[in-house]
């Protein structure tokens, strides 16, 4: 079947020998290409070709006026609002733009469809003080400053309008509206012409004009695309056809070309469901790959905001593609080197205003992105080093350069540049162009286009303020600077005639496809939804003709039908998966071609998932690993390590063999471990000068007044420039403050009861060697205890844990689950303390207790190792039970110097 555009040609031709008196109009610049290429083919004869152009430049030839782009617009309207508005009622360039590109919005509709501006603001206005009047009320002032708005948007809209035109330039609306001022000119001056306008469908008010007026006169002809189907009135697609055919008196006298109905070949119609847009979009991929030729095939994405996704799915197959969508400005990695910049200046503005420090976080990003890498990659991973170590939230340009060389700062004087942009804001966009520069010699192919277009952004955005003036601020630049990205788009270069048609919705306006392939067919994305941006009320915008939601939706049907109609196979994709948005209801327009298309394939697939075998780690013991773990184990081997061991061998084995160790990071809130050291640290001063001795209530009390200044020593210690007056480290200071008070109030209490503490040991270095039966040279064991105290005659090896530990993870009565289970590790730790300090001490001591002191757990005291069988108490530490605990640990020793047994990687981590 000939395609829309091939009948109206052939059509065209039989009634025009010369083709050098018409000139075509289509609604797209993609169908003028693929009429231009119709034209070639059906042209037999060596002739000049007509002229082919889209209805936006036909109508800017009309009026006289150049399109203004949009940015540019804004500019121009805020000089117009400076100029209009008294001053005490300005509002910034920031604040402006906010709601004036709803305004210009709403400007370009009146325009567009010809509104009375006098009687629609009137009414407007009127409208709004019935809204905000309330009856025997006199309105806020809020309600008054909302009502000068309403009645100040009539005066700027006669300003701009005024303005545009002097210069020969305006928005979409304005050139449609001077296009119908002179079109009587244009008909008197082109009688002899022919206008053939081909595909259209829903027209503005202008547009309206224009095709009667030129049809009226004899000097156009329009072809709609158009069939029977669309006339019925059941039909939303057709809503527009019908008005045009039964309204317009050229067709009460005239044919309407054409209503076709030779559309009843058969289709193969298949909708599919498929979970989520990446599921969307890969099937599409797996579909066009079965595919063995493009050349009448169409990807449509009606959701254009998957086109990256779309490009990383395509089969290799696909030799030629031609992409009619630009690729966002905003999408690309570049983008992101800015938006970085602009985030850590105006953060370092609203955090730090009287100084000039940037948020650790923010610098680092900058300092990580992968364009600047390729420039000094080794001395911005040196700086993010120090960074981390030295632990600073805030970061001012001179810490930056303190941990490098004069040399390499001077290198870096591009990079360092970004940490004192100017207060200027053309200055600004003059460092950011230079840094592009600098760029350009360290990227290839593609980059250095993305280099190119960033490059006339921040040329485009001097312009504009060297013309206007009006960014006062880095604030105000970051927004035009990512309204720009918005807009602008990489256009792709490629044969618009051969291969595979990737389009959005709109591009597909008066094209034929044989297989039509469309994603995203849901509701709110085709049709859209019904939010709109306006200021305009919906009955306001129904009396005066103006487009609504409900026009939208009609356009969207007729797309959607239109695109099918001569389709052979047609692959709908829609979305299943439901958010709280509705994105998985599917379209309506599906709904409806099931009702019409009984035969309709329908399918709902699902990713395949392929089951991975997740294959535990394994390191064999080689000769090479079993001698570093007798270095390890000769040099000293401590309760944690072994303890590391049980909960995971591979961490084990990562650890002591392979030495690796965790990157530092900056600790913004205070890390567990900190406050652990802290409070060890704390505890260990004050009882530091009572070693030996007996503590007394006097002791305790002058302990108590030093809590706070100690912690603030040690915070400072421990926690490197770090802020402890704020926030979450405010509340950890008063945790440990807590914890600490607690612990002293707990041991005034033993000495209230009459009893005598004697401090023995504080952080005591504890080690001894121990021979094992098999291993042939001897292992020493080495740990640190937090106490030693003696109670009433009893000695307690005690350790400190800040966090949270239960009685019942130090009751024993097996020694054997020790290498079994995580849970027992800290029994086992106090246990190895126990064995080292009497292999240590000289003494022989009648009873001795070993345990834990868990902050997070002050009320359980001192928890001791229980070897009782029942609900019982037994503590005792004697000989005998060192000797079975020893036994165990010795098993556990070989185990992981045993070299048939390789480091197993655990499969049941508790954490």
């Amino acid at each position: 079947m000939n395609s829309f555009i091939s009948n109206v040609v052939e059509e065209v031709l039989k009634n025009h020998k010369n083709l050098n008196e018409v000139t075509f109009v289509l609604p797209s610049q993609r169908a003028c290409v693929f009429l231009k290429e119709e034209l070639l083919t059906k042209i037999s004869t060596t002739a000049f070709l007509p002229k082919i152009e889209s209805i936006e430049n036909y109508i800017q030839e009309l009026a006289d006026l150049h399109l203004i782009d949009n940015t540019q617009l804004l500019f121009e309207f805020y000089s117009i609002y400076k100029a209009t508005i008294p001053k005490d009622n300005l509002e910034s360039f920031e604040a402006f733009s906010q709601w004036a590109t709803i305004a210009l919005h709403d400007f370009n509709d009146i325009d567009c469809y010809l509104v009375n501006t006098k009687d629609f603001f009137e009414n407007l206005k009127d409208i709004k003080k019935l809204d905000k009047w309330f009856q025997e009320k006199k309105p806020s002032k809020l309600a008054v400053n909302y009502l000068h708005f309403f009645e100040n948007l009539n005066v700027l809209y006669s300003a701009l309008y005024d303005s545009l035109k002097t210069n020969k330039v305006g928005y979409q609306g304005l050139i449609y509206k001077e296009a119908t001022e002179n079109l009587e000119f244009y008909i008197n001056s082109n009688s002899d012409k022919k206008i053939v306008f081909i595909g259209f469908n829903a027209l503005n008010k202008a547009e309206e004009y224009i095709f009667q007026e030129l049809l009226n006169n004899g000097i156009a002809t329009v072809y709609w695309d158009a069939n029977e189907r669309f006339f019925k009135k059941s039909n939303e697609a057709g809503v527009f056809l019908r008005k045009y055919k039964s309204e317009w008196l050229y067709y009460k006298e005239n044919e309407f070309l054409w209503a076709e109905n030779s559309f009843n070949q058969a289709q193969n119609i298949h909708l599919i469901g498929a979970p989520k847009n990446i599921t969307q979009i890969k099937y599409a991929g797996e579909l066009l790959s079965k595919f063995d030729n493009f050349s009448k095939t169409a990807l449509v994405l009606a959701d254009e905001n998957l086109l990256t996704l779309t490009l990383n799915s395509l089969p290799s197959n696909i030799n030629n593609i031609n992409i009619t969508m630009g690729y966002p400005l905003k999408d690309m990695p570049l983008a992101g080197l800015f938006n970085k910049l602009f985030k850590m200046h105006l953060n370092q503005l609203k955090f730090n205003k009287k100084t000039t420090e940037f948020y650790y976080k923010d610098v680092l990003s900058l300092l990580n992105d992968p364009f600047l890498n390729k420039l000094y990659t080794e001395k911005l991973q040196k700086i993010i080093s120090k960074i981390n170590k030295e632990n600073r939230i805030f970061l001012t340009l001179e810490n930056l350069k303190n941990g490098i060389s004069k040399e390499e700062q001077s290198e870096l004087s591009i990079v360092f540049s970004l940490f004192s942009l100017s207060t200027d804001t053309n200055k600004i966009i003059a460092q950011c162009s230079a840094l592009i520069n600098a760029l350009k010699p360290f990227v290839e192919g593609v980059e250095k286009e993305y280099l190119f277009r960033f490059y006339n952004v921040f040329q485009q955005l001097e312009t504009l303020n060297t013309t206007y003036n009006h960014i006062e601020n880095l604030k105000t630049l970051t927004l035009f600077y990512g309204q720009l990205l918005q807009n602008e788009k990489l256009s792709f270069q490629g044969e618009p005639l051969r291969g595979l048609q990737l389009m959005g919705m709109l591009e597909t306006r008066a094209l034929d496809f044989d297989t039509v392939v469309i994603t995203s067919v849901n509701e709110g994305i085709l049709p859209g939804g019904k939010n709109e941006f306006s200021f305009i009320p919906y009955d306001v915008k129904k009396y005066f003709d103006l487009p609504t939601y409900q026009e939208k939706d009609a356009i969207f049907s007729y797309h959607f039908q239109r695109l099918l109609q001569r389709a052979k196979n047609i692959y709908l994709i829609y979305n299943t998966e439901t958010d709280g948005y509705g994105s998985g209801e599917k379209s309506r327009f599906l709904t409806q071609l099931e009702i019409n298309n009984p035969a309709i394939i329908k399918t709902i697939i699902s990713p395949k998932v392929q089951p991975v075998e997740t294959k535990l780690l394994e390191v064999e013991k080689t000769p090479a690993i079993i001698q570093k773990l007798k270095e390890v184990f000769t040099a000293g081997i401590s309760p944690s390590a072994l303890a590391n061991y049980i909960y995971n061998p591979i961490s084990f084995y990562e650890q002591k063999v392979l030495g690796i160790r965790e990157d530092d990071e900056v600790e913004e809130t205070i890390a567990a471990n900190t406050m652990g050291s802290v409070i060890h640290d704390v505890l260990e001063h004050m009882y530091k000068p009572f070693i030996g001795k007996f503590l007394t209530k006097d002791n305790i009390a002058a302990m108590q007044k030093s809590t706070i200044p100690l912690l603030n020593t040690y915070f400072e210690k421990h926690y490197f420039k770090g802020n402890i007056q704020t926030g979450k480290n405010k509340l950890i200071f008063e945790v440990s403050k807590s914890y600490i008070d607690r612990f002293l109030n707990q041991e005034l209490q033993i000495l209230n009861q009459k009893k005598e503490l004697k401090i023995i040991a504080l952080e005591g270095k504890l080690n001894c060697e121990i021979v094992i039966e098999g291993v042939d040279f001897p292992i020493k064991l080495r740990g640190i205890v937090d106490r030693v105290d003696e109670l009433d005659g009893v000695t307690r090896i005690i350790d400190y844990k800040t966090g949270k530990v239960e009685s019942g993870q130090l009751k024993m009565t097996d020694f054997s689950v020790i290498s079994e289970d995580y849970k027992y590790t800290k029994a086992m730790q106090v246990m190895l303390y126990a064995y080292m300090f009497l292999q240590t001490s000289n003494n022989e001591f009648n009873e001795l207790e070993s345990g834990i002191i868990s902050f997070k757990n002050l009320r359980a005291g001192f928890m001791k190792m229980n070897f009782s069988a029942s609900r019982g108490q037994d503590n005792h530490v004697s000989e005998e039970r060192i000797a079975d605990f020893m036994l165990e640990i010795k098993k556990l020793i070989v185990e992981i110097l045993n070299p048939e047994l390789p480091f197993k990687q655990n499969q049941d981590l508790p954490f």
